[in-house]
């Protein structure tokens, strides 16, 4: 459950800093009963940072295999290209 304090609360410094610790989860911070900042601890933001990075390389690999699967073998190419030029 995520927890959310209004703005107020964020004199609390000391108070925020262990929560953020102990949870490893943001805290969600209101303002005027709006959403508007989230505060974390350094370990959970690289967390959620590497998590980011494995997710685009993810992204990147499986653009690169479709890519492959347009590609042909090469002897397949040679063979096209031999039976359109013909030897020489």
């Amino acid at each position: 459950m995520p927890k959310i304090y209004p703005i107020k609360e964020l004199r609390n410094t000391t108070e925020i800093s262990e929560m953020c610790h102990e949870s490893q989860e943001p805290i969600y911070i209101t303002k005027n009963g709006y959403g508007d900042l989230v505060v974390m601890s350094i370990e959970a933001y690289e967390k959620v940072l590497a998590k980011l990075e494995l997710y685009e390389k993810l992204a990147e690999g499986e653009g690169q295999q479709r890519e492959r699967e347009k590609m042909i073998p090469v002897k397949e190419a040679f063979s096209r290209i031999r039976s359109k030029y013909g030897e020489k």
